[in-house]
């Protein structure tokens, strides 16, 4: 069993699953979303079981690797393996897929291409943040597109075509910076290689990693999303259904993080150093803009959506800390945020089913018809605002700390940007608490409140939000749930990256006075 290939069956199980699903006789989709369901739980089971067996709570290194020949003459290979950075967002993509997939359960168009697309997708996701081979983490990462397209553009809203087309546009344009970084990376020096690992030894000048970094960060910056390469994002969740809401906000954006760091931060460490303290001030630029712009929306999704842009600048201000914790803040924002981001659409969506409509001046005076959507609503939105005791908090306080005990930034810039960032934070809670006095108390709707279609939150609801809360409380309240599985990688990767520190610079400095880093002049 130690030598089972663990990875490659949790990646290719559902893909092998869904292929199935055009001859199970359903004419309902009653049948088919079972089925659907059953395999979700089982590779999310065999996640589990891989994580509990294989993988090393201590060491740091890649885990449960496999590596198999593909084209020998290039060195492409499949080749999968998780350390700290992946492993938790394996598990995170395993837990939200199943969790899409049952809330997924109104769907009643097409339903065996429905999820027939979230099976592939489930297997697609994994595949991002398993695999350690350029080309095919190029390969996965335009394959795993597909799938979001056809969901946004068949199931979603009247503008859904729009949004689907933009989504495309932005993602695939992004995706040719990476694979022409990754080309230049592989084809560079005396060994043409696809291998992460041995690209990462490579020796890159620190103009040529200056420009990789710079293209590597257009292309995640418009998937985590970077201001300004964020308006896809808006649109997408505007006329997404509840599920696919879960899957863009749980995952798709915590892939554009992921890459970041295993990419721009683990192999690009001086061309990083550089462009440090432009990471930092995009970040305090997401959460300060999102965050008004979210206030001054009046649609539920759009309101949510730009609150998921503000909190993932979050994850830019800890990767650029140069801190152990600081990095662990950012990894641990992006799980945190996967769960809450995926509860909160949720909510959205189970609103809409009732209200149909996204607008909060056609809302208002429903509390009492749905006191548990309500309490639900309530919850979610308390765990988003980062409220002590649940998993939000601890991530952008860990954040705080770790830019704030920075020793690679001066004071006067430090200062600056905990300030600026804490206005995001202050921010946060008046638009998600005006949000649920407008939806639950606000100017009664006559006919909206009095319509028999309002009705409050059914078991499935209710289990689907409980299993989201759970994990957020657990981590609240005890962090070390999520960051024992990532804390050697990531202080490991954040002392690597520190020694491309210019030193001199430190050496020459005053005593007790930090050192400043400049931006990169391009």
């Amino acid at each position: 069993m130690a030598n089972f290939p663990w990875l490659t069956a949790i990646i290719l199980f559902p893909i092998a699953a869904s292929l199935l699903i055009p001859i199970i006789p359903d004419k309902d989709g009653k049948t088919v979303r079972w089925y659907a369901l059953i395999v979700g739980l089982l590779d999310f089971a065999l996640i589990i079981y891989a994580f509990y067996t294989g993988y090393d709570l201590s060491s740091g290194e890649l885990q449960l690797v496999e590596q198999y020949t593909w084209i020998p003459d290039i060195d492409l290979k499949w080749s999968v393996g998780v350390d700290g950075l992946s492993m938790p967002l394996v598990i995170l993509t395993g837990f939200i897929t199943t969790l899409a997939i049952m809330a997924a359960w109104p769907v009643t168009l097409k339903p065996k291409l429905f999820y027939f697309l979230m099976l592939a997708m489930y297997g697609g996701q994994i595949a991002v943040f398993a695999v350690q081979d350029m080309l095919l983490f190029f390969l996965v990462w335009e394959l795993e597109l597909v799938p979001v397209y056809l969901i946004l553009s068949i199931w979603g809203g009247k503008k859904r075509l729009y949004a689907a087309t933009k989504f495309i546009l932005y993602t695939a344009g992004g995706s040719l910076f990476i694979l022409v970084a990754a080309l230049t990376m592989a084809f560079y020096g005396d060994t043409a290689t696809f291998d992460m690992s041995a690209i990462a030894a490579k020796d890159f000048p620190l103009k040529l990693q200056l420009l990789l970094y710079g293209g590597f960060l257009i292309a995640y910056g418009v998937k985590l999303p970077i201001f300004p390469l964020h308006t896809w994002l808006p649109d997408a969740h505007g006329e997404a259904t509840a599920p696919a809401h879960m899957l863009l906000a749980g995952i798709l954006l915590k892939m554009g993080g992921y890459a970041l760091i295993r990419m721009n931060v683990g192999m690009l460490p001086e061309a990083h150093v550089k462009f440090a303290p432009v990471l930092i001030i995009l970040g305090v630029v997401n959460i300060i803009y999102a965050a008004l712009t979210s206030f001054a929306q009046r649609n539920l999704k759009r309101k949510i959506a730009y609150s998921s842009i503000s909190h993932m600048g979050f994850v830019l201000i800890g990767i650029a800390s140069f801190t152990s914790l600081g990095m662990s803040g950012a990894v641990l924002q992006m799980i945190s945020h996967g769960l809450i981001g995926a509860s909160l659409f949720f909510m959205v969506g189970a609103t809409y089913d009732r209200t149909h409509t996204l607008m909060l001046d056609e809302m208002g005076g429903v509390g009492q018809k749905m006191k548990k959507i309500f309490a639900m609503w309530t919850t979610c939105s308390l765990a988003s605002l980062a409220l002590p005791g649940m998993s939000g908090f601890v991530a952008e306080l860990m954040v705080f700390v770790g830019i704030a005990t920075s020793d690679a930034y001066n004071t006067t810039f430090k200062v600056l940007v905990v300030l600026l960032a804490a206005v995001g934070v202050i921010l946060t809670p008046i638009y998600l608490l005006s949000m649920l006095r407008e939806i639950f108390y606000g100017t009664e709707n006559k006919e909206l409140v009095e319509h028999e279609a309002l009705i409050d939150a059914e078991p499935r609801e209710v289990f689907i939000i409980a299993s989201l809360l759970i994990p957020i409380i657990g981590i609240g309240l005890y962090p070390k749930l999520a960051t024992q599985i990532y804390d050697t990688t990531t202080t490991q990767l954040t002392a690597y990256v520190r020694e491309f520190v210019p030193t001199v610079a430190k050496e020459s400095a005053p005593q007790g006075e930090p050192v400043a880093l400049k931006a990169p002049e391009l």
